[in-house]
């Protein structure tokens, strides 16, 4: 929540509320043809009221893969209405559906990175499509200048940034429970 504040002014809540552990469970489901399943959970987000739009809520199955050579696509797609007891509290707000976002992340080389981003968002309620496409459109210009500055600053890139052999040792150490026989 504190990262997303700085970008998105309309955000109340953005919470894990599901976390998957066994990531090598999703990458066996997956054959292991979308990269390396890194992080997998349900999250839930909340937006706040404004003049034009009441506060809504969002269920999102999201996860991040690492893919071949360095890159990584970090995505989500929104949860069915048949999902909502595993949202916290009792009261429902509209719900707001991404649909599908992803972010792509590219080295170019040693120095620079592609990124894209993709939002499918269905609002909801009854606002017409006039009214909230540019809230939408400033609020993703906001997360790309923030982003910009983040990826800017060597002291906060540097703990994500990590050699290839760094990774696989990691890997090796996550892996370690898929060899021990039951």
């Amino acid at each position: 929540l504190d990262q997303r504040s700085k970008w998105d002014p309309q955000v109340a809540l953005v919470d894990e509320i599901f976390p998957i552990y066994d990531v090598d469970a999703a990458n066996i489901a997956m054959d292991f043809q979308y990269g390396d399943c890194i992080r997998l959970g349900i999250g839930y987000c909340q937006t706040k009221s404004n003049p034009l739009v009441d506060a809504r809520e969002q269920l999102i199955l999201c996860g991040i893969q690492e893919l071949p050579g360095n890159g990584c696509v970090i995505w989500g797609t929104e949860m069915e209405e048949w999902h909502n007891n595993l949202m916290p509290g009792e009261k429902r707000m509209t719900r707001s559906k991404s649909h599908l976002f992803s972010i792509a992340l590219v080295p170019r080389d040693d120095n620079s990175f592609d990124v894209e981003y993709i939002l499918q968002l269905e609002v909801g309620g009854v606002i017409p499509n006039f009214l909230t496409t540019p809230v939408l459109v400033e609020t993703i210009k906001s997360m790309l200048r923030y982003a910009k500055t983040q990826f800017s600053d060597d002291d906060v890139l540097a703990p994500y940034l990590k050699t290839q052999a760094e990774k696989e040792d990691f890997m090796i150490n996550q892996r370690q429970s898929l060899l021990i026989p039951f």
